[in-house]
């Protein structure tokens, strides 16, 4: 029993310490993540101007090449010409001429200066759980900065690279558009662009009803000499976000490669780094994700191209995912066809799926970091998420997926919780082992091993339930952090987030008295139902006989009530509940045993004890 309790305690410690690292550096970090955005969405209105019609360029005489340049071997193309110097969004949005976007799900508008996707809004996503707060501003142009000055420049674009064939599409082209057009899913824009050497390009940029663009280049070759073109596309960002630690939730760069699968690079990593290199691939995709959000780009398949991940502190930061495609040759009066596809959006599990079979994008869904447990995260997810469209709410499905748990551990927790009762119906004969061999650890332990094999129990048997609980917790951990689906999700009553903390106090009567509470005291009802049914199956069982342990017992349930109170309120929920039907199980089991339930003798005790030792 002594060894039981002792392993019950090596285990509860360890889960203490890594919700301690939540609870004082996984946090804070969030919280500071959440202020940043919620200032920067207050400080920040929408662009009014980049959604009309289009404007002329006006970008000021010797203006200053742009910081970040070109994927490696595209240096024959045209540099950026937009400002090193910072600029508000709504004045870099109106620097050159755009065409609108305008879809169920997304706003924006195309930057006809190098047909950039620099400019979007996603119409679903508000920056809070109140519908009238800013909506998710995904991209912004590169010279764009927020309310403090900080740059937020973030982009999407393809070119062309190639030697000796006159000035290609890049970053500092002109394009025109056919028309006044504005890009619709039912309209596509068809963008145009000569050159000096007689090659018309002509690019026509669609859009599906979620988040998906499709570029399509066809190029006349009216020279007479053959050209030879390098597509490419990157993906640029000047800002980094304030990241959580990398084994809560990837974010930063990553791509899929052909054969190589899956490549990460964080962005602590890659500053270190400097450049990362794959292999060449002909199928696949990169981009730059970020817990919720991601932007990607899916070149040609079966054209071989050269990924590169890469970070450069000079001049303005910046991070970049690219990649240089094999050339394309066209030949005198011919033309050539390319079509590429850029993701912008939300990182839906159902779309991302969809994408991936549809589109045949190799392993799409890996923009959603599902973490070591993914054998376990991806099934609960799905369990959820059919229990959500079943009942309409992700909280009521978090109760019926513990339910369904419960269900599927039944006879393994019924076998523990049977050797639990043998053990309290023995634990009489067990301290008369102990009195009996008090200055003989050795004979004692050898007399309760043969106590335990006569009985037919198994001592360590009582921990398999909370073995089993421990990857269950962590895997909805995970589902509750990454995916999108539990983002500003309801439950019931004050509960409007659940991947977000209980916003009630016990310390403000639960918003009864009007002043605001320090985080370290905000401790909702949940966290108090959670460390309640903790603390109600705890003593189910005897009072360990040893004084530390007993001091560790007792002070348990307290302190998970602090820690799990900075935790999504979807978790404790969980934990809740599944408490409760361990109590439940356990009791029933325990009845049937014949043993009997001493819960409240022992709660009783607990403060018989604190008096007598006053």
């Amino acid at each position: 029993m002594e060894n039981n309790r002792n392993f019950l305690i090596a285990m509860a410690l360890s889960i203490a310490v890594l919700l301690g690292w939540q609870f004082l550096v996984v946090k804070p970090r969030t919280d500071a993540q959440r202020a940043a955005q919620e200032a920067a969405a207050t400080t920040s209105a929408p662009a009014s101007g980049a959604q009309g019609s289009l404007q002329t360029p006006q970008t000021p005489a010797g203006t200053p090449q742009a910081s970040a340049p070109l994927p490696a071997g595209r240096e024959s193309a045209v540099p950026s010409n937009g400002a090193t110097g910072g600029q508000a969004r709504e004045a870099a949005l109106a620097r050159d001429p755009r065409v609108a976007i305008d879809t169920p799900t997304v706003s924006g508008s195309i930057n006809l200066r190098g047909a950039r996707l620099d400019d979007l809004r996603l119409k679903n996503y508000h920056e809070t759980v109140d519908d009238a707060s800013p909506t998710i501003v995904l991209l912004s142009p590169e010279s764009a900065t927020d309310a403090a000055g900080l740059p937020i420049g973030y982009f999407s674009e393809f070119g062309f690279a190639g030697q000796n064939v006159g000035t290609l599409p890049g970053p500092a082209t002109l394009w025109q558009a056919e028309g006044n057009p504005v890009l619709t899913p039912d309209a596509p824009v068809t963008l145009t662009y000569t050159n000096d050497r007689g090659l018309t390009f002509r690019r026509t940029v669609s859009i599906d009803r979620d988040y998906m663009f499709q570029v399509r280049d066809e190029v006349r070759n009216a020279g007479e000499a053959a050209v030879s073109l390098q597509p490419y596309g990157r993906v640029t960002r000047f800002s980094k976000p304030a990241v959580t630690p990398a084994w809560v939730v990837f974010e930063g760069l990553l791509g899929v490669f052909g054969e190589q699968g899956l490549k990460e690079a964080t962005y602590k990593n890659i500053e270190s780094e400097g450049s990362v290199k794959p292999d060449a691939a002909s199928q696949g995709w990169l981009g730059i994700a970020d817990k919720y959000w991601a932007t990607a780009l899916v070149p040609q398949e079966g054209r071989s191209y050269q990924p590169t991940f890469q970070y450069s502190a000079s001049g303005r930061p910046f991070y970049q995912t690219d990649f240089l495609a094999a050339p394309v040759t066209v030949a005198p009066g011919a033309s050539a066809e390319l079509t590429q596809r850029s993701f912008a959006g939300p990182k839906v599990v159902e779309l991302l799926d969809h994408y991936e079979k549809d589109l045949n994008i190799p392993r799409f869904t890996q923009l959603i970091d599902w973490g070591w447990f993914f054998f376990i995260t991806r099934p609960m997810f799905t369990a959820i998420d059919w229990l959500f469209k079943f009942t309409g709410n992700f909280g009521a499905a978090i109760l019926l997926v513990t339910v369904a748990l419960k269900l599927v551990f039944f006879p393994l927790a019924n076998k523990s919780y049977k050797s639990m009762a043998k053990m309290k119906e023995v634990q009489p004969k067990i301290m008369e082992l102990r009195e009996r061999f008090a200055d003989d650890k050795m004979k004692q332990q050898q007399a309760m091993m043969e106590l335990y094999r006569q009985e037919k129990i198994n001592p360590a048997a009582g921990c398999w339930p909370m073995l089993v609980q421990i990857p269950v917790f962590f895997a909805l951990y995970k589902v509750l952090y990454v995916t999108i689906e539990m983002r500003h999700a309801p439950f019931f009553g004050w509960i409007q987030d659940l991947a977000a903390p209980d916003p009630t106090s016990l310390f403000n009567l639960f918003g009864l008295l009007p002043y605001s509470v320090p985080h370290g005291l905000m401790i909702g009802v949940w966290p108090l139902v959670m460390g309640v049914t903790m603390f109600v199956q705890m003593r189910l069982n005897p009072t360990p006989p040893d004084p530390t342990q007993k001091m560790i017992f007792t002070w348990m349930p307290l302190v998970f009530t602090f820690m799990l109170a900075s935790f999504p309120a979807g978790l404790v929920i969980y934990w809740a509940w599944n408490n409760t039907l361990s109590i439940i199980q356990q009791s029933v089991i325990m009845k049937r045993n014949g043993v009997k339930i001493e819960l409240f003798d022992n709660i009783r005790d607990v403060f018989r004890r604190k008096k007598k030792e006053a």
